[in-house]
Parts: C-alpha cells; sequence; structure tokens
C-alpha cells in the first residue's frame, strides 16, 4: 500500500544543541536505511518549514505505524496520513 505522509516537526525551544545534532543524526541513518530499501519512496522537503512530505510503500497500516514510530525525531513529530489509491485516469508507468 502506498501512504503519502506530512510530516512537521516541532523541536523544543529549550533543547541543547548537542541532542538535536544526535537526534538528527539518528534520523538521517534511520530514514536512509529505509529508502535504501524500498519502502520509503520519496522525501520532499516543505520549502519554509521544519517539515516534509513522504511516500512509503509498505504492507499496510501496522507497518507504517511501526517506521513512523521508529522514527528518531517521533515524539516531536505530527504526522498526517493520507492512503492512496491509484486513479482510473492515471498513465501507468
Amino acid at each position: 500500500m502506498l501512504y503519502l505522509v506530512r510530516m512537521d516537526v516541532n523541536i523544543p525551544a529549550d533543547m541543547p544543541a548537542e541532542e538535536l545534532a544526535r537526534l538528527q543524526a539518528a534520523e538521517r541513518e534511520y530514514s536512509q536505511s529505509l529508502q535504501l530499501d524500498g519502502r520509503f519512496k520519496h522525501l520532499w522537503r516543505v520549502a519554509g518549514e521544519y517539515a516534509n512530505y513522504s511516500v512509503f510503500e509498505v504492507s499496510g497500516n501496522d507497518e507504517l505505524h511501526e517506521l513512523l514510530s521508529g522514527l528518531p525525531m517521533f515524539r516531536y513529530i505530527t504526522a498526517h496520513v493520507t492512503p492512496l489509491a491509484t486513479h482510473p485516469n492515471a498513465v501507468q508507468r
């Protein structure tokens, strides 16, 4: 199943810089591993915001929840999930 996920990141203003750097490094490593294994299909930054749109291809809701909750920055993320279905007018490639 394909899912479009908007993630808005809300880092506490009082988080120490070294903790933020550690979280960002762990997030990079984790998200890149999911991209390399093919489940994290696309990652797009929202210009001017600490947010992204991502496309995941996973077996279903439970796997998506497992992947998202595994993000090191998960506790600072508000995620909006949209399941995607094939559109009948789409040109298949």
